[in-house]
């Protein structure tokens, strides 16, 4: 029986073309995405669904979807789908990361414009028979300096074409090397230098937990008097709030926004100001990038559906059926590395080695590079995926280098990875036990047994009489648990590293409390 897909949002005609060539049947119902209910009541029917961003892929849904395979996005955002929910059921989830990015990078400019020359306000005054010559007072754009608060994929096209306008580009991006940065034409430099030297700001970064509200109150303050903000990647990198009164009390000299922290937003407290340009996420909307996204989202669905290939999965590698039982535990402990490490890195990272020791050498070490990879850049790069993250860290000049060799220690077989950043190095190794479970083995050269676990708190500190006591203590004082407690040292009276599983994360007041204890360099709470 051919496999049958739902396309339950607005696709191009040719994807469902492309579905039909490729021996795959299609149900197109275009409004059905609006209708939960309806959806949940026939998802059972289906091997695959395609959808773009009406469509919510609750867990309700999933529970519904029997016999669901495969879930299509045609876009690069996947909030509108639970992917924890999918990945349980054993739904590959895909996206379409590249084929809408040029219509962004547009988009953005052209609100830039929009907003440097006060055209839509100019064009309501205008039509209304007005004649307003002397009220709208522009700005060029030739010569000012862009500052670029993320530099990959997107933020990189917008610095190009900024860059052909004659203007100054400087760009914040922890993840964009020096030398990537020499490439595109933009200086690197910290946050606060941007958001105290540009003219105009603009956000092409994903929604993660370190970007949300990047232009907080705080680094609005920061701003020179006269910024314009611009915003065409996620609702919630600006406070709104803040920025609202900016703009009233002139610090802020306008605004564009594509994207709003409530979506559809009919009410939002940057409307009614005459210095705001606002549009209802259209950044994705030209014919060119629809037609791309859905092409690519057929290809891929039906190349997995009829052959087994997987493309663009956010919470899948690409490997065969042959390959998965060996391959998955090792999988997993890459991306828990690569995620330990990412989880600890604030500057650029310029270099990764990753080692395999042992019988894992053996395997598709490719598929593990690219899991840690992911892992290493999912906490700045939300959007990021085994498949994506090898480009997405090339884009961004990082260096990958894969070693393999044979067994030499204790272990049958070994992953070690190696971050090399604009400040420090870092390395972790680990290795799958025999009852499958990824553990840590050596930070930084100081041995280390710990499991990983939803909520850990990672210290270093000076191997010194009564840390743990003290530390204990104010986990306990906070009603945080502790489950396991791992330690390691160097030598006696040297570094100390511990590694501790709890029931909850601390709050952010004891965190601080830790940070302030005697001989403690450093104190982060982790998640996996």
């Amino acid at each position: 029986m051919a496999p049958r897909v739902l396309i339950s949002d607005a696709l191009s005609p040719a994807a469902v073309a492309i579905f039909k060539e490729r021996g795959v049947e299609v149900d197109f119902q275009p409004n059905l995405g609006k209708d939960k209910d309806k959806l949940a009541a026939i998802i059972g029917d289906y091997d695959g669904l395609a959808i773009r961003s009406a469509t919510k892929v609750t867990a309700k849904i999933l529970e519904n979807a029997k016999n669901l395979k495969v879930i299509g996005r045609a876009g690069i955002g996947v909030d509108n789908v639970d992917i924890p929910v999918a990945t349980s059921r054993g739904i590959i989830v895909m996206n379409t990361p590249f084929g809408n990015s040029i219509t962004t990078a547009e988009h953005a400019i052209a609100m830039m414009f929009a907003l440097a020359r006060e055209i839509p306000a100019a064009d309501a005054s205008t039509q209304a028979g007005k004649w307003e010559k002397n009220r709208f007072m522009g700005v060029e754009i030739t010569g000012k300096t862009l500052g670029v608060i993320g530099c990959g994929n997107i933020g990189s096209i917008v610095a190009d074409r900024a860059i052909g306008l004659k203007m100054r580009v400087i760009a914040f991006d922890p993840f964009l090397s020096p030398e990537r940065a020499k490439d595109i034409g933009v200086e690197k430099v910290e946050l606060d230098e941007l958001l105290a030297r540009a003219d105009i700001i603009t956000l092409h970064t994903p929604m993660t937990a370190q970007t949300k509200n990047i232009l907080s109150a705080e680094n609005i303050a920061k701003t020179r008097k006269g910024v314009r903000i611009v915003n065409c990647a996620r609702g919630g990198l600006v406070d709104e709030q803040a920025l609202a009164a900016a703009l009233d009390s002139g610090h802020v000299a306008g605004a564009a926004f594509d994207v709003f922290v409530e979506e559809p937003a009919t009410s939002n407290p940057l409307f009614g100001r005459a210095n705001v340009v606002c549009t209802p996420h259209l950044g994705a909307a030209t014919s060119e990038a629809q037609e791309n996204v859905a092409l690519q989202v057929a290809e891929q669905m039906s190349d997995y559906l009829t052959r087994g290939a997987i493309s663009n999965a956010v919470n899948f590698p690409s490997i065969t059926a042959e390959e998965a039982p060996k391959l998955k535990p090792f999988i997993a402990l890459a991306e828990k590395l690569g995620s330990f490490a990412g989880q600890l890195t604030e500057t650029g990272i310029k270099k990764v080695t990753i080692t395999y020791e042992g019988a894992v050498a053996d395997l598709k070490t490719k598929a593990i590079t690219a899991a840690a990879i992911a892992g290493l850049l999912r906490p700045l790069l939300s959007d990021v995926n085994v498949v994506s993250a090898p480009t997405v860290a090339k884009d961004r000049g990082i260096v990958i280098d894969e070693v393999t060799r044979a067994a030499d220690g204790d272990y049958e077989s070994l992953i070690t990875l190696s971050v090399v950043t604009e400040r420090q190095d870092r390395s972790v190794s680990g290795t799958v036990f025999h009852d499958g479970k990824p553990r840590i083995v050596d930070i930084k050269g100081i041995k280390v047994d710990a499991e990983f676990a939803a909520h850990m708190v990672y210290v270093t500190n000076e191997d010194k009489p009564g840390f743990i006591g003290r530390f204990a203590s104010l986990l306990g004082d906070a009603k945080v648990n502790i489950a396991t407690f791992a330690l390691g040292r160097d030598e006696e009276g040297g570094s100390a590293i511990a590694l501790v599983t709890v029931d909850s994360d601390p709050p952010a007041n004891v965190l601080a409390e830790i940070q302030k204890l005697p001989g403690v360099k450093q104190a982060k709470v982790l998640t996996f």
